[in-house]
């Protein structure tokens, strides 16, 4: 990392207080802090001893910080990423990337044109398990993929316990939650997995009586490129948490479980299944993450994922969105060249 790092976290929620916390445990110690809830960020600066924190972005913008992670509601992501980029601050934007596509080619424009860094937190590109998963893929163990699918299921008031649900950005329409938007994690990772998706077909809908303005549940049906099929469920109704995706190969099955802590790889000619057990703990890749992050500034790696994958992923969210409202499937525009990574 460089000598002397000044970074600007703006929204200090969960997330915003996760990195904030593995900031410090990476030795950076010139943290800003910014939100617009004074008790919040008086916790957050007396808990993490943070000696500069601003209510006002703009104040919080004009300390000369050197990077700026976007941890707000995902309807003010692309305004805060701008005004980062306008003062040539590297920036993270927590996923997903906005709740639309007003202003993001700007901002990858503009980031272009000035030479900064943008990545996209989508943070379970870098949990050991769906990494091992990647590799057996990628080589080529259960041959051509046929057919795959994710689950996520948990409970919204179990999500941010400091927090009453109702208040949070998931449960609002216009600040960009929905269950589709807020886990989109799975469509990242079923693209990384399987390619780029080029038609979807979805069902969402609000079905529990949980006091919410948007979707609670998604059903998801998508073709990739290469001919596969995936479906990716979405919900934060269920009362028990589930995190799972299931491939299935010419050549055998993957089953890969982020609770249960495990992978594992069913071979069709052995006839037997192999286990991997995956120690990693939950705060792991949220610190591999950032350490990325920090590489990147540094020039010493590339995004794993820049601003023109995170486009695409909430294109794909989107037109789930979309086709759920027209109750048609939605094909989706050709990608950006490199967009996989």
């Amino acid at each position: 990392m460089v000598e002397i790092m000044k970074i600007l976290v703006v929204g200090c929620g969960s997330i915003g207080e996760r990195h904030i916390r593995n900031l410090k445990m990476l030795s950076v110690d010139k943290i800003i802090a910014c939100d617009t809830n004074p008790d919040r960020l008086a916790l957050i600066k007396d808990k993490y001893n943070i000696q500069e924190t601003y209510m006002e972005l703009q104040k919080a913008m004009d300390q000369r910080v050197d990077a700026v992670l976007v941890c707000t509601p995902p309807s003010t992501h692309i305004p805060i990423a701008l005004e980062a980029i306008d003062y040539k601050a590297h920036v993270f934007i927590e996923k997903p990337m906005s709740n639309s596509l007003d202003g993001v080619d700007e901002l990858i424009k503009r980031a272009s044109k000035n030479e900064l860094i943008i990545c996209v937190g989508y943070n379970f590109r870098f949990h050991q398990g769906l990494k091992l998963v990647k590799e057996i893929v990628d080589r080529g163990e259960i041959g051509k993929i046929l057919f795959a699918r994710a689950e996520l299921g948990q409970y919204l008031p179990d999500w941010r316990p400091w927090q009453d649900y109702k208040q949070s950005y998931t449960a609002k329409k216009d600040l960009g939650g929905g269950i589709i938007l807020d886990s989109s994690h799975e469509i990242d990772y079923m693209r990384w997995l399987l390619g780029d998706i080029e038609q979807i077909f979805c069902f969402a809908k609000k079905i529990s009586t949980l006091e919410v303005e948007t979707e609670d549940v998604a059903e998801i049906l998508l073709k990739f490129k290469s001919s596969a099929i995936g479906e990716i469920h979405l919900d934060f109704v269920r009362h028990d948490y589930s995190r799972t995706c299931e491939i299935i190969g010419e050549k055998g099955t993957i089953k890969w479980s982020y609770q249960d802590r495990f992978v594992k790889v069913y071979s069709r000619d052995a006839k037997r299944w192999k286990r991997f057990n995956i120690k990693a703990e939950p705060n792991d890749m949220y610190m591999q993450e950032m350490q990325h992050f920090l590489r990147c500034i540094d020039g010493l790696s590339a995004p794993l994922i820049d601003a023109i994958q995170g486009k695409r992923i909430l294109e794909i969210a989107l037109a789930a969105k979309e086709s759920s409202e027209k109750g048609t499937a939605v094909n989706l525009p050709a990608a950006s060249s490199g967009i996989l990574g």
